[in-house]
């Protein structure tokens, strides 16, 4: 692991802490920070929300907010977008402090949008 994935993880961990509101954290490990919540519409399962996990060639950071919600990412810059793998993951191989402020932005209104949604009542 790169020296500098630990330091990438914690901010990116204390990112979700600091928002998690309601949600249940379901992993909270060296390697990986997972939060949970609601109750899946088909499979009446609570589901993961958001998490980090550490992998070998990057710290990934996944969002089912934006999966969900796509139009969550208008105005998201383009090089919080370069960082983007699928549909609501994001690798990061750098400490960035900007991109981690408005992905911390995007979280807020991802969170927002699953509270609002029915199968999170």
């Amino acid at each position: 692991m790169p020296a500098n994935f630990p330091q990438i993880f914690s901010a990116l961990r204390d990112l979700l802490k600091r928002n998690a509101g309601r949600l249940v954290v379901t992993e909270d490990s060296a390697s990986c920070f997972r939060l949970e919540g609601g109750r899946h519409p088909t499979h009446q399962q609570p589901f993961p929300i958001a998490w980090v996990a550490v992998g070998k060639a990057y710290v990934s950071f996944h969002h089912m907010g934006v999966y969900a919600r796509p139009d969550l990412l208008q105005g998201v810059s383009k090089e919080l977008k370069a960082r983007m793998q699928g549909k609501s993951c994001f690798n990061f191989t750098s400490f960035d402090p900007a991109l981690f402020a408005e992905l911390e932005t995007l979280t807020v209104r991802g969170f927002e949008a699953f509270r609002n949604a029915s199968f999170m009542k």
